[in-house]
């Protein structure tokens, strides 16, 4: 009997991959990559310091950094001093970092109604559901110190 369990954390990584893949050709359709994307994403709902805004993506603060300073280049976000710390600023985008976030937001959703066109939404909703109990089952379980730290 397989493990059912192993192969749907397979299932999860390869549908990761192919989805990193979807997401970076939707980002570079106007001229960005995914993890600027995630990062325009992340602090559009409200400005964020760099750590803050790792500790949502769930990546490393260094990378988060090494792209908000390509973002600043660019004009697409900017950095603005932060009232509770002076040392860690607040990312926040511009207008013109909005604007390339509607478009590609835009692009997405196009995209996404394409490959859930045959796909009832409860199955969807269900998928989703499941994936949020896992997220938190590995949560709890790496709290419960029975997975070493990596």
């Amino acid at each position: 009997m397989p493990d059912e369990m192993a192969l749907l954390v397979a299932d999860v990584f390869e549908a990761a991959g192919v989805l990193r893949k979807s997401g970076e050709a939707i980002a570079a359709t106007e001229g960005q990559t995914q993890a600027r994307w995630q990062l325009l994403s992340v602090v559009s709902e409200e400005p964020l310091t760099v750590a803050r805004a790792a500790r949502r993506l769930g990546i490393a603060r260094q990378g988060v950094q090494r792209v908000a300073n390509d973002l600043t280049r660019e004009d697409l976000a900017a950095f603005r001093p932060n009232p509770d710390h002076r040392g860690s600023p607040l990312l926040t985008l511009t207008p013109h970092g909005r604007r390339v976030l509607e478009r590609i937001t835009l692009r997405a959703a196009e995209v996404h109604r394409a490959l859930a066109a045959d796909i009832a939404v409860d199955e969807i909703t269900r998928a989703r559901a499941l994936l949020r109990r896992l997220v938190e089952r590995v949560n709890r379980h790496e709290g419960d110190g029975r997975i070493p730290p990596g």
